[in-house]
Formats: C-alpha cells, structure tokens, sequence
C-alpha cells in the first residue's frame, strides 16, 4: 500500500471507531449492529471487518481508545491532585464522556479500570492533602476515595436525570462547566457545614473507634 493509501486506512479506521464510539453510547453494545457502524461511518460493513473483525474487536478498540485518554489524564492528576480532577473529564471530549456513561451503565471492563484508576487517584489527593485525617495505605483513605469516585462516577451514570432537572444537557460540550460548578458548590457547603456544630457531633458519632 502506498503512502496515500496508508493515510487512507489509517482516516478509515479512526472514522469507524469514533462511528462506533458513538453508536455505542447511544445504542448500547447489544444493540449495535456492525451494519449500523459501517453506515454511519460511511463505508462498506466489509471494511469494519476488516479492520476490527467482531463487533467484540471494535468494542475492545473502542475500550481501548478511551482508556488511553482517560489513564493520561489520571497521570495528570497524580502529577498535580485535584478534587476536581474526575469532574474535569467533562470538559475532555463529549463523545468519550457519553461513552464512558454507556460503559459505566453496563458495568463494562474499561468501566472497571476507569473506576479503579479514578479511585487511585483520588486516593493519592486525599492521602497527599490530609495525610493526619487519611493515612497513605489505611482503609479510610481507601473507602473515602471510593466513595468520592462513585460520587462523581455517578453523575456520568445519571447524566439523563441531570440534564432533565438542571435543564441543559450536561454532557454537551457547551455545558461542560455545569457539573463541575454544581460540585463545587456542594464541596464549599459542605466544608461550611462540617465545621458546625451538627457537623461536628456527625463526625464524632461516625468517625475511627
């Protein structure tokens, strides 16, 4: 295959994935159909198989794509932790996001591996900025992240019901900053409300024996 020929397959690769990405997302593995990706793609169901055999192998690719971008960015945020690190994603790309939402849905490996790479980092933040209140390697700092990445997992999850309450569609690229303000809202009145006296009794009644 000559030079051109190459760049060719390469743009008809990556036009099917990002086809399938999007069927996907919309659609759900089960009811995509290999047909459906190579329409949307514009080319020829044969050229689908022949780049990503099963509906199985594009899937795989699809996983494999955006676990890619999602493991760079959770570099990103070792090198500098952020709390708003996962709420950031929604700024990223809004196809990659209503995937993820599909993959989370479905409980999918990638989701899998997205959810314990959010949790790691997340760990690393908390650990790194209250090392007193979250000792590296203890079972707090470990459940405490669990639960701060559900937290913010979950609104990919429930982007529907959040769109439809908050009227916008959050995951739309135009709305990205919608979450991520909404969240640092909660965060500011929630700091406020630990600090009071009902917060503190909280803390007591359920912290370390």
């Amino acid at each position: 295959m000559d030079r051109d020929g190459a760049l060719d397959d390469l743009t008809a690769r990556a036009r099917i994935r990002d086809a399938a990405l999007a069927q996907f997302a919309e659609h759900g593995i089960k009811a995509t159909r290999l047909q459906d990706v190579a329409r949307a793609a514009g080319v020829s169901i044969g050229l689908v198989q022949h780049h990503y055999g099963t509906k199985d192998g594009l899937r795989d690719a699809c996983d494999s794509y955006i676990l890619e971008r999602l493991v760079q960015r959770a570099r990103d945020e070792v090198a500098k932790p952020d709390p708003g690190g996962l709420a950031a994603l929604y700024e990223s790309s809004e196809l990659m996001m209503r995937y993820l939402a599909r993959a989370l849905a479905e409980g999918s490996p990638a989701a899998a591996e997205f959810f314990a790479g959010a949790a790691r980092v997340t760990e690393e933040f908390l650990t790194s900025t209250w090392p007193d209140r979250f000792p590296p390697g203890s079972a707090k700092a470990r459940d405490a992240a669990a639960v701060m990445s559900a937290m913010h997992a979950g609104t990919i999850v429930l982007h529907p019901y959040l769109s439809r309450r908050m009227g916008v569609d959050v995951l739309a690229r135009e709305h990205a900053t919608a979450i991520g303000a909404a969240m640092a809202e909660v965060y500011a009145a929630m700091g406020e409300f630990a600090r009071s006296e009902a917060g503190r009794r909280l803390t007591e009644e359920h912290g370390d024996d």
